[in-house]
């Protein structure tokens, strides 16, 4: 038996039962329309496809959208799944239908190959779309959450599994955001059934097990709720209400606890008449039963970001329970399920929705917390990123922080300084060198709580060191971080790609004055001289091709020049042979004398001061000092330049056997390896063996371990060892 779905005059009756002005002629004309265009096109379920645009349009009318919203709804798919255009539903439906559809419309002829990619840039469209007009964002959940109660019907397990994860990644966060509470657990609870079945299925189990128990209690309870109230004159509505699966298993993965050691299974939602009883309500039950503390909050006096406004607290009540109680009048009870869909209403004539009883209900603007990701959006870096950025903005929960002058700021639960710098002005977190806390400096690493009043210490110029990403958790402070030390390594590389070419220029007599750059631009395929630079400064491109784009006829013996290898030395050209996260903008860097890395071993970097960098070999003793110090500690590599057209020195400690000719027979097992010596020390003379330090000059690793063999062979040599502390 197929489901059935709404019919035309079905439809109409529901828009008309709460919009007497809403336009019937529109809606006939997109009910016909989608019936038509959609066809014999069938879903996965074998039901008719016409029938999904028409029942997401029916989801809407539980949340009293205007007409506009409805049309929308029923033409969704019709562009991307039809040979209709957005002109024909501009001149059939008008403009502002055309704009929402073109808003809604999937975007799968995107041909992006990386499935981040993929899911970025639809996410960055999507927002971009829903940030104008929020009935975009309310059209795409219901969408989505009529695709959830079918999403059964499809075969392949990995597409359920793809569909149900962006669900709950994406669109449940996005309905929290604008408080659409309703949607947003009906979805999370829809992807978690695909997703976790085992786990979902076991909560069931316990739940249903306690049910028998607990109902009989929850009705004790709440008797008892509503007779204290009926005592002090507050007419109330009292309730208790059970946790949803997904919410108890989110709640045991947070906290790390058992099923047994929840003790807010059940909650109670007491619903009174004004915002003045709420709070009788609150003191009355404090007085009556022992509140636990740092569990009572008021998000009346600050209501969180998606306007959500309540009283929340937990009590220990009749026979020891703890009781969590959410205390709250009508208005906030139906803002707090259906969020902005709350304040469409009929006013003036027409129906719409209706920011000025908003406003005086308490609320904010909905779309502000998506115009804070579209912030993330502008200044994201790669796709992965983006996403991950979007994620953290929709999922934290709040903190309520003041600015010195009294402002209050909300940021997510866990928000250091820095989140709340970015969230105040980019330029204010970009030049920010500390912070204080209710008049106290404190460490940036600090979390922010509950009324703490920040002010921010800043420099004269923005100065973003790269561990600033470990001291915040907002998507716009992170993406705005990585922004600026992008930035400042794109800087860094083009001058380190300049300074790369002038060497090279050098080496084979030439100077740049005069010559053009545009036969490397387009032999590389580079858009232009700076990204030439950077790649060169990166590593990229090889000098020796450059010179080779730029000047054909050179002649061996010079080529032979850029070729040769060059000596690895401390100092700020050193960036030019080492990569990594975290390395300071301009900072000098230092091979540390103490274990002397050559390409090839395995190396870390030390920060010693702003402008200074030490490099050391994984096995170097001396980083033991820094174990309790990893801020200071960066990854680093060598670069493909290193790595094949340089000499390093490292240090060879050799035990000797005291005989005539030995020394001179090391010196020649070094030299016939390839190797270099600079420098030689003896010491620790004794009758029989003194040591011996060789300083030689090795073109990586690997060339060192052969010297190494190649002396260890001599029977006259007892040990050999590169010299590490």
């Amino acid at each position: 038996m197929r489901p059935r779905f709404l019919r035309q005059y079905e439809l109409i009756e529901r828009v008309r039962a709460y919009d007497p002005t809403a336009d019937e002629a529109l809606l006939n004309r997109a009910y016909v329309y989608a019936v038509r265009m959609h066809g014999s096109q069938t879903r996965a379920s074998g039901d008719p496809y016409f029938a999904h645009p028409i029942e997401v349009a029916g989801i809407l009318t539980e949340y009293r959208l205007d007409t506009a919203s409805i049309v929308t709804a029923l033409l969704h798919d019709v562009i991307e799944d039809t040979t209709a255009t957005g002109a024909d539903i501009a001149e059939l439906f008008g403009e502002e239908v055309a704009e929402l559809v073109e808003g809604v419309t999937k975007l799968s002829k995107l041909e992006l190959t990386a499935e981040h990619t993929r899911q970025a840039e639809n996410l960055r469209k999507f927002i971009l779309a829903i940030s104008k007009d929020v009935r975009v964002l309310m059209v795409k959940l219901a969408d989505r959450l009529h695709n959830m109660r079918t999403l059964n019907f499809i075969s392949k397990p990995a597409k359920r599994e793809r569909i149900a994860r962006e669900t709950l990644d994406i669109y449940a966060p996005l309905a929290r955001n604008i408080g659409c509470h309703r949607i947003c657990t009906e979805l999370e609870e829809l992807a978690f059934e695909h997703l976790n079945p085992v786990a979902r299925n076991a909560i069931m189990r316990r739940l249903e097990a306690m049910r028998t128990d607990q109902g009989r209690a929850v009705d004790q309870v709440s008797g008892e709720i509503t007779r204290l109230l009926d005592k002090d004159a507050i007419p109330a509505r009292v309730f208790g209400r059970e946790k949803h699966p997904f919410s108890i298993w989110r709640k045991l993965q947070r906290k790390s606890i058992g099923f047994s050691q929840m003790s807010d299974i059940y909650a109670f939602r007491v619903i009174v008449d004004t915002e003045e009883d709420c709070y009788r309500a609150l003191g009355l039950i404090h007085r009556n039963w022992p509140c636990i503390p740092e569990r009572f909050k008021d998000f009346i006096s600050t209501p969180k970001r998606n306007n959500y406004r309540s009283l929340h607290t937990t009590v220990v009540g009749p026979k020891g329970m703890r009781i969590e109680m959410q205390i709250r009048t009508e208005v906030m009870d139906r803002v707090a399920e259906d969020g902005v869909a709350a304040h469409w209403r009929y006013k003036n004539s027409s129906y719409g929705f209706d920011r000025e009883a908003m406003e005086a209900e308490g609320g904010r603007d909905p779309l502000a917390n998506l115009r804070q990701l579209v912030q993330v959006l502008e200044h994201g870096g790669d796709a992965e990123d983006l996403v991950e950025h979007a994620k953290l903005e929709m999922f934290l929960d709040q903190v309520f922080v003041f600015t010195p002058k009294g402002r209050l700021v909300s940021l997510p639960r866990g928000a250091m300084p820095l989140d709340f710098a970015y969230g105040v002005h980019t330029n204010v977190g970009d030049t920010t060198v500390g912070a204080k806390i209710n008049g106290e400096l404190k460490p940036l690493r600090t979390q922010l709580q509950n009324g703490d009043v920040v002010e921010i210490v800043r420099g004269p110029k923005p100065a973003v060191p790269p561990d600033w990403r470990s001291l915040a958790v907002t998507g716009r402070a992170r993406s705005a971080i990585r922004r600026h030390i992008r930035q400042t390594e794109k800087e860094e590389y083009l001058r380190l790609g300049v300074s790369a070419m002038d060497q090279a220029f050098a080496r084979v007599g030439k100077t740049r004055t005069g010559v053009s750059l545009r036969p490397a631009v387009d032999r590389f395929a580079v858009a232009s001289e700076d990204e030439l630079f950077d790649a060169i400064g990166r590593g990229r491109i090889m000098p020796a091709d450059l010179l080779e784009a730029l000047f054909p006829g050179l002649k061996d013996s010079d080529m032979a020049a850029v070729l040769g290898r060059r000596k690895i030395e401390s100092g700020k050209e050193a960036r030019q042979y080492v990569r990594g996260t975290g390395i300071p903008a301009g900072a000098s860097i230092q091979f540390a004398t103490c274990c002397n890395p050559v390409p090839g071993d395995r190396i870390v970097g030390i920060v010693a001061d702003e402008k200074a960098l030490d490099v050391h070999a994984i096995d170097c003793p001396t980083l033991e000092q820094y174990d309790e110090r990893q801020d200071l500690w960066r990854d680093l590599h060598w670069s493909p330049e290193a790595e094949r057209n340089t000499m390093a020195r490292t240090r060879l400690r050799a035990t000797i056997r005291n005989a005539p000719g030995v020394l001179g027979e090391a010196c020649v097992a070094i030299g016939e390896a390839g190797g270099n010596i600079f420098n030689l020390r003896m010491h620790h003379r004794q009758d029989d063996y003194f040591d011996v330090d060789f300083d030689v000059d090795v073109r990586h690793a690997r060339h060192a371990t052969n010297i190494v063999a190649a002396l260890r062979a001599n029977p006259m040599i007892e040990t050999v060892e590169r010299a590490r502390g």
